[in-house]
């Protein structure tokens, strides 16, 4: 299946596969994997360093605590699938790590190494995590530095070449929920599903 989705990758990347956007990668199911598309150069060195954290964590035994990464290249990462947390007010959320009854002690270790050995930065967010078939947490998203969110993102960002998450109500659906902002200028309020990218 990997080898197949490999060698022909963009027929999967439809928007009835799309299960997430962010600033730097689109992100589309195909069966037990997720196939991760760059939009920016950035997100390539986002899926590089998750490959290198996965394979040093694999080597320690602690891999079971990130999910699988299967393959990367310049246009896209493979990874297995896992389940979205689910967002509350549609929005994500910022995890209790130290009450949290879900992140277990290992888990917590491994947060920690993540921030102290590889710069890891926003290890909080829920968005970052999916439940493996036990329920589980696992990270998911674990590839921003804190150096290539300072040096390189937020300047783009600040720019408006790449979105920031903003929590506001669609001028479409009227929902409240997150919508991506391209800069201070960008005054289009609408959401992904009502066709914002």
């Amino acid at each position: 299946m990997v080898s197949r989705i490999i060698s022909n990758w963009q027929p999967y990347c439809i928007e009835e596969n799309c299960i997430g956007i962010g600033s730097t990668r689109k992100v589309y199911r195909v069966d037990e994997f997720v196939i991760k598309v760059h939009l920016h150069p950035i997100g390539y060195k986002q899926s590089l360093n998750e490959i290198e954290i996965y394979e040093y964590m694999k080597a320690r035994n602690v891999s079971d605590l990130l999910a699988e990464m299967v393959y990367v290249n310049e246009d896209i990462c493979i990874q297995r699938y896992y389940e979205n947390l689910e967002l509350k007010n549609n929005q994500t959320y910022e995890l209790n790590v130290v009450e949290d009854c879900r992140i277990p002690p290992k888990l917590k270790a491994l947060l920690r190494e993540l921030d102290q050995r590889f710069d890891s930065f926003d290890l909080k967010d829920s968005s970052n995590f999916g439940l493996d078939a036990e329920g589980h947490l696992v990270l998911i998203d674990f590839g921003m530095t804190k150096s290539l969110y300072e040096t390189e993102w937020v300047p783009l960002a600040e720019a408006g070449k790449l979105p920031q998450i903003y929590f506001e109500k669609c001028r479409v659906c009227g929902i409240e929920k997150e919508l991506r902002m391209y800069g201070q200028k960008d005054k289009d309020r609408r959401c992904y599903d009502c066709g914002k990218q």
